[in-house]
């Protein structure tokens, strides 16, 4: 075959199908922990995040919530992965053979979110979130609602072994936040007659852009662990969460709905919230109070 642009572009319509493929083969996991929303710049700027809406009766005036001083911005990563293809292969008639590279490429790409949004999870003992402390934390400042003054809430447990997260989806903004920006796009940029690369190198090139990034919502949604996996552990935590009252002394309403794990804490997830039974024969009160979700990506 003739290495013509024409060629190139008729492989490339190949190459792009295989890449949907690929994609359409992945079941992302990223939607069970962040909501995501849309990004139009370069960055997005989440200074409303520590307003928790809640409806009160309407007596007097109006009390209205100001945005506070605090302010927490996720800015766009760009990602890109690239696919290098020999002209003499083309010409050859011998490209059938990066199809499955195309396909990867879409693979990639579908779990890009996941790898993302799931690797930024161990980041959250050590890296700020709207209110200044870190995600995971023994002092977000909260107020008291019978004394009015500023104490301390802690959305995690001390350890040193592997990390398990327990959160609650339910909401209207999940504990992490997905930014998109530009979905993954499969294209080409090697007309033989015009690319500086071709001519330099023989070679095609196909590649995937995208931007995007993920980032914190509400710490108070979400409750970190690297003590080891236990009943009463895994009991302190879902009791620290539900217990939360917002500065009028009403309850937050919040209620873990899935424990997630790395694969290495998987039996001991199933042990605690998918067994009918404990050790000892008695009734596992926990049965099913929450999924659970063993993350490979962890």
């Amino acid at each position: 075959m003739q290495v013509t642009g024409a060629a190139i572009s008729a492989l490339g319509v190949v190459l792009k199908a295989d890449f949907q493929k690929g994609m359409a083969g992945v079941a992302p996991m990223w939607d069970k922990v962040a909501t995501e929303i849309k990004s139009n710049a370069r960055s997005n700027e989440y200074n409303w995040l520590d307003k928790w809406p809640r409806l009160r009766e309407w007596i007097g005036e109006r009390r209205i919530k100001e945005l506070s001083g605090h302010s927490y911005t996720i800015r766009n990563r760009k990602w890109q992965s690239t696919v290098e293809v020999d002209l003499d292969d083309i010409e050859d008639d011998n490209a059938g053979m990066y199809s499955s590279l195309a396909e990867g490429e879409g693979q990639a790409a579908a779990k890009w979110p996941d790898q993302v949004v799931f690797g930024l999870l161990p980041k959250g003992f050590e890296t700020v979130c709207y209110d200044g402390q870190n995600f995971f934390d023994t002092d977000h400042e909260v107020i008291d609602p019978e004394t009015g003054e500023a104490t301390s809430y802690a959305n995690m447990q001390v350890g040193a072994g592997p990390a398990w997260y327990l959160m609650d989806t339910s909401q209207s903004l999940k504990p992490l936040i997905w930014q998109l920006r530009t979905k993954p796009v499969f294209a080409n940029k090697s007309d033989p007659a015009k690319s500086d690369y071709v001519f330099m190198n023989d070679k095609a090139l196909w590649g995937t852009k995208a931007r995007g990034d993920a980032g914190f919502g509400f710490y108070e949604m979400a409750f970190g662990s690297k003590a080891d996996l236990t009943e009463a552990n895994f009991d302190a935590a879902y009791d620290a969460m539900t217990g939360q009252k917002d500065d009028e002394g009403n309850p937050l309403g919040v209620k873990p709905t899935i424990l997630v794990v790395p694969p290495q804490l998987r039996k001991k997830g199933q042990e605690i919230v998918k067994a009918t039974r404990k050790a000892n024969g008695a009734d596992n009160t926990n049965q099913g109070l929450v999924e659970l979700v063993v993350c490979p990506y962890l």
